[in-house]
């Protein structure tokens, strides 16, 4: 696969300062595709410093050229698609079809929301005898995740290009070739040099001084939530503003009078799309002990459309998890739940093949609340399927978490399902199947993070308030 030899500053690629070096990986079949170099303390100082140089120009750009520009950005993702896409698959590992509908799809439709937001959006207003003013934070440091790795990029990127901010990225050193192609596309869109800039690197290194760099106004983090923990610690001792987009283990909650077999094959696709690498994914589907073994029947059914396999193969619905540690860690907690006295109905812990980091999808019955699988984030296609007795258990359960990202109810009528979701301790509710929505503000409560991505409330995110009075 192609890959740039060095970090993207001040639009050109420059060498990097060190020696050290990140090997990508296919999880599909554990080969070696490409090496990019890994950013040390040095390489960020850089970026930031060419962040920090460009920023009064670009603070000063109009609106809506910067809202043009972000446009001309969304037409090189549609030109390259098929690249992007490409190269999602091969250092992925996701299904070629999911790759270009989700992981390529989605972040057009999300810069195209920010092309059009960022022209209209009210960046002052008039309050009494003062004008509000709302202007970008400053130089914001964005790291983003392996699982969607073009979606988180432009999740950070474009509303903090609209409101006028320059970035850092420091894109998963898992998926490092899809940030570089982006960077590709930013020179090929036109953004002005230094507004946006690339370090690819480690976490421990590249990221950790990313986030404690002076020169960083925010620090936009997706991923876990002891990762983001120690991030929001380091930006703490600084007073320096962060957005955390962290874990989640959400609900899929199944309210009597519902379609039933409807919503337990929305729920399994929801499991596993992305081979469960989701952060949002309903990783627990509560439904009603009257309904429960057909429930359980339905979803063993419904887990068997999803074979496994080559990416590459059109006839492939699960790819593999994106490598050998996080394939080791869903088979402990496969595992742990056969331990702990969940029944097993479909998958297991065992290696569906000799070669590539695949994990057989897996349905839990019998699940209680306080089992360990019912609790902690797994990241990978198993799905714990939990009874309740009551709509005040199903709340107890849906909300028995330290995590509050997303979840879902499917109720006989949309009132129904609503008065419940208006219960449920959670940033995004899916009703009845509800498609996903990229002008819609995406976070969660509690331990699932800090702030929102998507949308106004996204822009909002990278702006500060001043007040003039008059």
């Amino acid at each position: 696969m192609k890959a740039h030899d060095g970090m993207y500053i001040d639009g050109a690629w420059r060498p990097a300062a060190g020696r050290e070096r990140i090997e990508v990986v296919n999880p599909a079949d554990e080969q070696v595709i490409a090496g990019v170099p890994a950013a040390n303390a040095d390489d960020v100082d850089a970026a930031v410093r060419a962040a920090r140089a460009a920023f009064p120009g670009w603070a000063a750009t109009a609106p809506a050229e910067r809202a043009a520009l972000i446009g001309a950005l969304r037409d090189v993702l549609v030109a390259r698609k098929d690249e992007f896409a490409e190269i999602i698959t091969a250092e992925l590992g996701s299904p070629r079809g999911f790759s270009e509908m989700v992981h390529v799809g989605a972040p057009i439709a999300v810069s195209s929301s920010f092309s059009e937001l960022g022209a209209s959006y009210a960046f002052e207003e008039r309050i009494g005898n003062s004008t509000v003013l709302l202007e970008p934070v400053g130089v914001v440091g964005a790291i983003t995740p392996w699982n969607y790795p073009l979606h988180q990029i432009v999740a950070k990127v474009a509303p903090a290009l609209a409101a006028g901010c320059t970035l850092v990225l420091k894109p998963a050193e898992d998926t490092p070739l899809t940030a570089q192609l982006f960077a590709e596309a930013v020179h090929e869109a036109g953004i002005p040099a230094g507004v946006f800039n690339l370090v690819t690197g480690t976490g421990p290194v590249a990221g950790q001084a990313l986030a404690a760099h002076e020169g960083v106004d925010l620090v936009s983090f997706t991923g876990s939530t002891a990762v983001g923990k120690q991030i929001g610690a380091t930006a703490g001792a600084a007073v320096k503003r962060v957005a955390l987009e962290l874990g989640g283990k959400s609900a899929n909650v199944i309210l009597p009078g519902a379609d039933l077999a409807k919503a337990v094959a929305a729920g399994v696709g929801h499991v596993m799309n992305n081979s469960g690498q989701s952060c949002n994914a309903l990783t627990r589907m509560l439904v009603h002990r009257d309904q429960y073994e057909e429930a359980v029947s339905l979803a063993a059914a419904a887990v068997a459309k999803y074979p496994s396999g080559d990416p590459r193969d059109p006839g492939t619905r699960l790819g593999p998890v994106i490598n050998a540690k996080q394939r080791d860690r869903i088979r402990g907690y496969i595992t742990k739940g056969v331990e702990e006295g969940a029944r097993l109905v479909a998958g297991g812990p065992e290696a569906p093949y000799e070669h590539g980091y695949f994990i057989a999808p897996t349905v839990f019955a019998d699940v209680t609340p306080e089992m360990t699988i019912a609790q902690e984030e797994i990241f990978g296609p198993v799905l714990s399927i939990l009874p309740y007795e009551d709509r005040d258990e199903a709340l107890r359960i849906a909300n028995g978490t330290v995590y509050g990202l997303g979840g879902a109810v499917w109720a006989a009528d949309e009132e129904t399902a609503v008065a419940f979701a208006r219960r449920m301790d959670t940033g995004q509710v899916d009703i009845n199947g509800g498609r996903f929505n990229p002008l819609a503000p995406f976070g969660g409560y509690k331990q699932s993070g800090v702030g929102r991505e998507l949308g106004p409330h996204g822009l909002a995110e990278y702006l500060q308030t001043k007040s003039l009075q008059f």
